[in-house]
């Protein structure tokens, strides 16, 4: 497709093959991105689950944490499941030593906030935004958002935590659609993607 958005996977840890096949399957252009010069070239980007201090270390190391967050303040669209909706918050409650947030979302997030790994359980989701039937979450050590501000939406909740969020070209999930086959919420940041850039050329 000519007019596919070029979508990037920030590729420095975590489940980037998933991501970069369900943008594809969302008619994007998918791929993976480390360095500065690789995000210059995308119009959107997903941070993917993995671990959240490792991730921001590694930014920091391969030079992208402030080109991202210069981007972003120039509204590129980010996408961010688990790990990535930490990166996202401008706030965590219980951060570790060293660990740093991209921001660009006003909220609070509480890390592994669902419990440990054996903990991780699958659930059907109503997403604010995606047609259809609910949205199978699969969460993994996954965080919750434990408030948001006024220019926050929320999205998705369950059991009474808010779990899904999206704030101008900002989205969050604390769960992973990318695992399911199914590719409703990248169809979602797609079409933020495609939106963002439609205004652009403007």
């Amino acid at each position: 497709m000519t007019d596919a958005p070029v979508i990037g996977v920030l590729a420095l840890q975590g489940d980037v093959r998933e991501h970069l096949i369900a943008l594809a399957a969302a008619d994007a252009v998918a791929r993976p991105v480390r360095r500065p010069e690789e995000l210059a070239e995308v119009d959107g980007l997903v941070l993917p689950g993995g671990e959240s201090t490792t991730i921001s270390k590694l930014a920091l190391l391969f030079g992208v944490m402030e080109p991202l967050r210069a981007r972003m303040r120039d509204g590129m669209p980010v996408y961010g499941t688990c790990a990535g909706l930490i990166l996202l918050a401008d706030k965590i409650l219980d951060p570790r030593s060293g660990q740093e947030t991209v921001g660009g979302i006003d909220m609070i997030v509480r890390r592994n906030a669902f419990g440990r790994q054996n903990e991780s359980f699958e659930v059907a989701v109503d997403v604010r935004g995606v047609p259809g039937d609910p949205v199978e979450g699969v969460f993994i050590r996954a965080p919750w958002v434990e408030s948001v501000g006024a220019a926050a939406e929320v999205l998705a909740e369950h059991e009474g935590h808010i779990v899904a969020v999206r704030q101008g070209n900002a989205l969050a999930t604390s769960f992973h659609p990318e695992l399911t086959g199914d590719h409703r919420v990248h169809a979602l940041f797609v079409d933020m993607v495609r939106a963002s850039r439609a205004a652009e050329s403007l």
